[in-house]
């Protein structure tokens, strides 16, 4: 079986975790859109592989979590009935990141609801070997899911995020009727409460994570809004999560801590490179 030489799968590789659909990858490249896949798919399950074997034994003291909405071949809301539950429809991809070394530690993709928390954050544990102070969004699924997963042993607090409804941003008024559009409203005030333990009220936060939101949404032409480059299977979408993780926090060099995430959490002492993560496959 031919196989393209490693230099050749390292710029495709560079290409996809910069935020290059398949397509312009492959003519950017110059080879077929359907070798680009491949290729994706084999460097996914290696990278799926590498993050379960290396990130775990962490102690993190500080972790926040959030969930990302995107799609996969088309919105939940235009799916049909007969493709229900076939991976098609609304994927909320939970992030977990390290607030100190800004390691994404855990990530999980499925619906948001209770089975997905549950899911998520006994993965969040899973990985950690010590107490952690925990910080979500309101969403009332965590509830459950930590307290099922960590019991008593963390100490958790939700911030819920309050803003004004009436006038969103980025809305358009069309005969006294407000359009809301893809912004939230006016941002009003944040209620922090705590849950579980005696959590710290200053490190009550979640910018951390939504900033990561922000690196996925750039690294990642699946996430960009208003465009074709959605995901059209859930598996590819997974394996483009899972390099886009292992890409964030083994390669790319973190602008404030001068590192890469993995360095700074103690997991390898080297910065990895494209060509590292191509010879993961092999």
């Amino acid at each position: 079986m031919n196989k393209l030489p490693t230099d050749k799968r390292v710029q495709i590789i560079n290409c996809l975790v910069e935020g290059m659909s398949l397509r312009a990858t492959s003519r950017l490249v110059d080879v077929s859109i359907n070798t680009v896949t491949k290729l994706l798919v084999d460097t996914g399950k290696a990278c799926q592989n590498f993050h379960d074997e290396t990130v775990h034994s962490l102690t993190s003291e500080r972790v926040q979590c959030d969930e990302i909405w995107s799609f996969v071949g088309m919105k939940e809301s235009h799916v049909p009935q007969e493709k229900k539950g076939s991976g098609i429809g609304d994927a909320w991809t939970w992030t977990a990141i390290d607030a100190d070394s800004k390691l994404v530690l855990s990530y999980y993709v499925g619906n948001r609801d209770a089975q997905s928390a549950w899911e998520f954050m006994s993965d969040v544990k899973s990985r950690l070997n010590n107490r952690v102070q925990l910080t979500t969004d309101g969403l009332r699924s965590y509830l459950d899911a930590v307290r099922d997963t960590f019991g008593k042993e963390v100490d958790f607090a939700q911030i819920k995020k309050i803003y004004a409804s009436d006038n969103p941003k980025g809305a358009k008024r069309y005969n006294q009727r407000v359009e809301a559009r893809y912004s939230p409203g006016d941002f009003v005030s944040a209620e922090i409460v705590r849950v579980i333990g005696n959590p710290e009220v200053k490190h009550v936060s979640t910018s951390y994570v939504e900033r990561q939101n922000l690196t996925m949404r750039m690294h990642m032409r699946r996430f960009t809004r208003l465009t074709n480059g959605f995901s059209k299977k859930i598996e590819n979408h997974c394996y483009a999560i899972a390099l886009h993780f292992v890409y964030y926090n083994f390669c790319k060099i973190h602008k404030t801590l001068r590192v890469t995430p993995a360095m700074q959490a103690g997991l390898t002492k080297d910065v990895m490179t494209i060509e590292d993560i191509v010879k993961l496959t092999d």
